[in-house]
């Protein structure tokens, strides 16, 4: 049994609108069409769908327990065709960012919802990382665009493009933790407790033997890390306040706060898809400035 897609369209019409003519006239055919698409319909399925014994007809038993069914085919078929449509136009099935911790979300809230509007089929992932990792994905191919904390330098096949709104951060430890007491703390006393640093899975530098330090590679570790007491660790403000639960301290050290500006990272050498290329204008277009100031330094 071959069932129509016109005439499961006729049938979800017909039973919305609740007759034959008005069916006809929103989808631009004729009534006689209409009433012929439905009666084949019946008949492949082999159960009457509408009583026309009223005025108006209405749908019997039959027809109310397939009614479901089809506008779940007629759903499934339009998202098939909008699919198709955006394939032949280029865009992608599938885009993925990379977010630092050091990137606070609302500008990216803003214009989610128009990118979920525009490109309704697109799946959209979000990865997290930092520094070399994030450059990494991008050039991998395993990400489109990213977010990172801006780097001093990039390698020539990475472009980027300085965000509007920086990143604040700080020196932080749990409130139990011997340096919490402590006024206008400084180096030497620094160094006598151990530092919680950031350390990604791309940094080819050799962790610092022979000082008291504990390794992560995302400052969402390190900030769960700083609240078990063990240690203190530079950590953007904005994640502390959101997500450190009220357990840890701001350390008062001279030069901190500092900021960090948040570049906006892609491959200069692949070709985006329509989504990626969409979205990074709208990120490089209301959220950003032209890269021209060289990142603060925070070691």
């Amino acid at each position: 049994m071959s069932i129509s897609l016109d005439a499961l369209t006729a049938f979800v019409y017909a039973a919305d609108l609740g007759s034959f003519s008005a069916a006809a006239r929103r989808l631009g055919k004729s009534q006689s069409t209409i009433s012929e698409a439905i009666a084949n319909l019946e008949i492949d399925l082999g159960s009457s769908l509408f009583d026309r014994t009223a005025r108006q007809p209405s749908l019997t038993p039959a027809g109310q327990l397939l009614l479901p069914q089809a506008r779940q085919i007629m759903s499934a078929s339009q998202a098939m065709q909008q699919q198709a449509a955006q394939l032949s136009a280029g865009v992608e099935t599938r885009l993925t960012l990379v977010l630092s911790d050091t990137f606070q979300s609302h500008t990216l809230e803003n214009v989610a919802s128009r990118l979920e509007a525009r490109y309704p089929l697109l799946e959209l992932e979000c990865l997290v990382g930092e520094q070399e990792d994030v450059l990494d994905l991008i050039l991998s191919g395993r990400a489109q665009l990213g977010l990172v904390g801006a780097m001093e330098r990039y390698p020539p096949d990475i472009a980027h493009r300085r965000q509007r709104d920086s990143s604040e951060l700080a020196l932080f430890a749990a409130h139990r933790h011997p340096l919490a007491t402590q006024s206008a703390i400084d180096e030497t006393q620094l160094r006598q407790h151990r530092q919680l640093r950031l350390n990604t899975y791309g940094d080819k530098t050799p962790p610092r033997c022979g000082q008291r330090q504990w390794y992560a590679p995302s400052y969402l570790m390190l900030l769960d890390m700083a609240r078990l007491g063990v240690g203190w660790a530079e950590l953007p403000c904005w994640l502390v306040k959101s997500f450190g639960g009220g357990e840890l301290k701001q350390l008062d050290v001279a030069g901190w706060p500092k900021r960090m500006p948040v570049d906006l990272v892609w491959a200069a050498r692949r070709p985006l898809g329509a989504a990626a290329g969409w979205l990074l204008e709208q990120l490089a277009g209301t959220g950003s400035v032209p890269s021209t100031h060289p990142p603060i330094n925070t070691d």
